[in-house]
């Protein structure tokens, strides 16, 4: 069982080494982590899921700083890696294609990459550390490690320092909710459980809404280096049944998710240690 800090109503906290963050050119080594909180004045934001034109368009034009394809066959908005390279190719410089990835063997995961110049691997299942590297040319390619959070105060068990430590060779921990499958469920963990000082890069997922990112931001990204945030069916259009349409999103409530992330940011510009 993992160890659990001392502090109550707290994942265990720990120094794991610095990585560079997500799209960010942060420091990374040898400046105190209130130093690099108070720089980190830009939440990156990352829009995933996406399987058609326009929605890629719309993310650009809303300011994405990544577009995620899903190469999970299972999820429903799955996409092929000749339909990601086809949508990757619509990004202008300085947007980052991310390939997400389930327990995908090597050569396939490297045979997407190889399509999709610049992009970056997430791994969203059950890879081990040695399998991340070797899909990845042995850390040559930058990657994303997934750490599902479990809801409710189950959370307590998630050891979080272990965890990046053994994922030390990623470009940040993409901490989402551990529900049925891999991702995309849209529920979120208790953020508040979070340790309050990560030496580490992180990107918050799981359960994000224009409505409730803001509040995500400004209770996570004071705990660590860096902040990017990932949402998928907080942006996607809803049915007739009040249900989202896994796979198509919605250009106006990307257009809020943005917003709200920028309201972030301007609440800890005035206040960088909220927590």
């Amino acid at each position: 069982m993992a160890s659990i800090s001392s502090a109550p109503n707290t994942i265990r906290a720990g120094a794991c080494p610095p990585r560079p963050s997500l799209l960010t050119g942060l420091p990374e080594q040898g400046v105190p982590l209130t130093a690099l909180q108070a720089t980190a004045g830009r939440t990156r934001i990352k829009i995933c899921g996406l399987t058609r034109e326009q929605d890629v368009d719309a993310a650009v034009a809303a300011g994405a700083d990544a577009i995620g394809f899903v190469l999970y066959p299972a999820s429903p908005r799955a996409v092929t890696m000749q339909r990601a390279a086809e949508l990757a190719r619509r990004l202008p410089a300085f947007v980052t294609p991310v390939l997400l990835f389930v327990n995908e063997p090597s050569a396939q995961v490297m045979a997407a990459c190889a399509q999709v110049p610049g992009a970056i691997a997430q791994f969203h299942g059950d890879e081990t550390p040695e399998q991340c590297l070797a899909s990845t040319g042995g850390g040559e390619r930058s990657f994303l490690r997934a750490a599902r959070i479990p809801l409710g105060d189950a959370a307590l068990q998630f050891d979080l320092v272990e965890y990046a430590h053994r994922y030390s060779h990623a470009k940040a921990i993409l901490l989402d909710a551990h529900v049925e499958g891999f991702g995309g469920g849209g529920k979120a963990f208790n953020w508040s459980l979070l340790p309050t000082n990560v030496a580490s890069h992180l990107v918050l997922s799981g359960g994000l809404t224009p409505a409730n990112v803001t509040d995500g931001i400004v209770q996570v990204r004071p705990r660590c280096i860096s902040l990017a945030v990932d949402v998928s069916s907080g942006v996607e259009m809803t049915g007739a049944d009040g249900k989202a349409i896994k796979g198509t999103k919605d250009a106006e409530k990307i257009q809020q998710f943005v917003a709200a992330v920028r309201a972030a940011d301007t609440l800890l510009a005035k206040n960088p240690f909220h927590v």
